[in-house]
C-alpha cells in the first residue's frame, strides 16, 4: 500500500488552482485583445494619414506621385538593362513601346471621329522597329512609307463595309491621321532604334533618353515649386517660365556630366546636346498637349497610373530622338 494519502501527487489540478488558471487566461486574452486593437487602430491611423498625404500630393501635383514614381523606374529598367547588356534586345522593348504608342494615339483619334484602323496601325508602328535596327536609314524610310501604304490599303478595304463608308473628304481625313499616326510614333520613336544599332549608338540613346528625363523632372520639380508665369496658358496652362528654367538647368548639368564620363566627348559638347533637347524636348511636350487640346482629352489613354499614357510619358522624347540621331552623325 502506498504512504502517501489518496489524491497526493495527483495531476489533477484543485478548483482554487482551476479558477486561478482560468483567470490568468482570461486576463491574457484580454491585454491581446487590447493589443491588436491598439495595432489595428494605429495601422487604420497611418493608412488614413499616408491617404491624406497622397491626396493632397496629387491635387498639387496632378497625378498620382508614388504610382508615377513607380511606374517610372519600371520604364527606365527596362530600357537602361537592355541597352547595357544586349542591344538587340531593345528592340523588344521599342517595339513593345512603339506599338503602345501607335494603339493609343489612333484610339483617341477615332475616338475625335477619324476612324483610323488600330491594329495594322500597331502592326506598321511595329514593323518599323527591326527595319531601323536591321535597315539603317534606307530600312528606316521604307518601313514608314510601307506602314503609311499599308494602313492606308486596309482602310481603303473597309469602304466595302456599310458601317465604314464616308465621304471623300472625310476618307482624306482618315488616311491623313492614320498616315500622322505612323509618322509621329513610329517613325520619330524609330530613331532611338536607329541610333542604338550604330557602333557605340546604345550609350547616345542611353544618354537621350537620360538627359529628356532631366528635362522633364527639372520643369516637374521646378515648376511644382516655384512656377508663377505660364508658358502656353492657352496649350498646356500648367507649364511655367519657371519650369522651363529649371528644365534647361537640369538637362545642361545632366549632358554635360554624361558627355564626359559616358559618351568621350568634350563638356561643350555637352552644352550643345542639352541645348538641343531642352528645344525639342519642350516642342515635343507643347505638340502632345496641342493633340489632346484639339482632341478634347485630359490624358491620351489611362494604361501607366501616375502618367496617363505611353504618349503622355514619351511626347518629350519623340523629337528628341531624331535630334539626338543628327547629333550622333555629325560628332560621333
Amino acid at each position: 500500500m502506498s504512504d502517501r494519502p489518496d489524491g497526493a501527487g495527483s495531476d489533477e489540478s484543485s478548483p482554487a488552482q482551476k479558477s486561478t488558471l482560468g483567470s490568468r487566461r482570461a486576463d491574457f486574452d484580454a491585454r491581446a485583445q487590447a493589443a491588436r486593437h491598439d495595432i489595428e487602430t494605429q495601422l487604420r491611423a497611418g493608412k488614413a494619414r499616408l491617404d491624406s498625404r497622397n491626396e493632397k500630393l496629387t491635387a498639387r501635383t496632378g497625378r498620382n506621385l508614388p504610382a508615377a514614381i513607380a511606374v517610372g523606374v519600371l520604364l527606365g529598367a527596362a530600357v537602361l538593362l537592355s541597352l547595357i547588356f544586349v542591344k538587340a534586345f531593345f528592340m523588344i522593348v521599342a517595339a513593345a513601346l512603339i506599338g503602345s504608342l501607335c494603339f493609343e494615339l489612333a484610339s483617341a483619334l477615332r475616338f475625335a471621329g477619324r476612324d483610323v484602323p488600330r491594329l495594322p496601325s500597331v502592326l506598321a508602328g511595329v514593323a518599323v522597329v527591326p527595319a531601323a535596327f536591321y535597315g539603317g536609314a534606307a530600312g528606316h524610310w521604307a518601313a514608314l512609307l510601307g506602314g503609311i501604304v499599308f494602313v492606308s490599303a486596309w482602310r481603303l478595304v473597309e469602304l466595302a463595309r456599310p458601317s465604314h463608308r464616308s465621304s471623300a473628304s472625310s476618307l482624306g481625313r482618315d488616311l491623313g491621321a492614320g498616315a500622322f499616326v505612323q509618322i509621329y510614333c513610329a517613325f520619330l520613336g524609330s530613331f532611338m532604334v536607329l541610333m542604338a544599332a550604330r557602333p557605340d549608338g546604345q550609350w547616345w540613346t542611353l544618354s537621350a533618353l537620360i538627359v529628356v528625363i532631366a528635362v522633364d523632372t527639372g520643369a516637374y520639380a521646378t515648376g511644382l515649386n516655384f512656377g508663377k508665369h505660364p508658358m502656353a496658358p492657352r496649350i498646356s496652362p500648367k507649364k511655367t517660365w519657371e519650369g522651363f528654367a529649371g528644365s534647361v538647368a537640369a538637362s545642361l548639368i545632366a549632358a554635360v556630366l554624361l558627355s564626359v564620363f559616358l559618351l568621350d566627348e568634350p563638356w561643350w559638347f555637352g552644352l550643345v546636346f542639352g541645348g538641343v533637347i531642352i528645344v525639342t524636348a519642350t516642342i515635343g511636350d507643347l505638340s502632345e498637349s496641342l493633340i489632346k487640346r484639339d482632341l478634347g482629352i485630359k490624358d491620351i489613354s489611362t494604361w501607366l497610373p501616375g502618367h496617363g499614357g505611353f504618349l503622355d510619358r514619351l511626347d518629350s522624347t519623340l523629337p528628341s530622338a531624331a535630334a539626338a540621331y543628327g547629333l550622333y552623325l555629325l560628332f560621333a
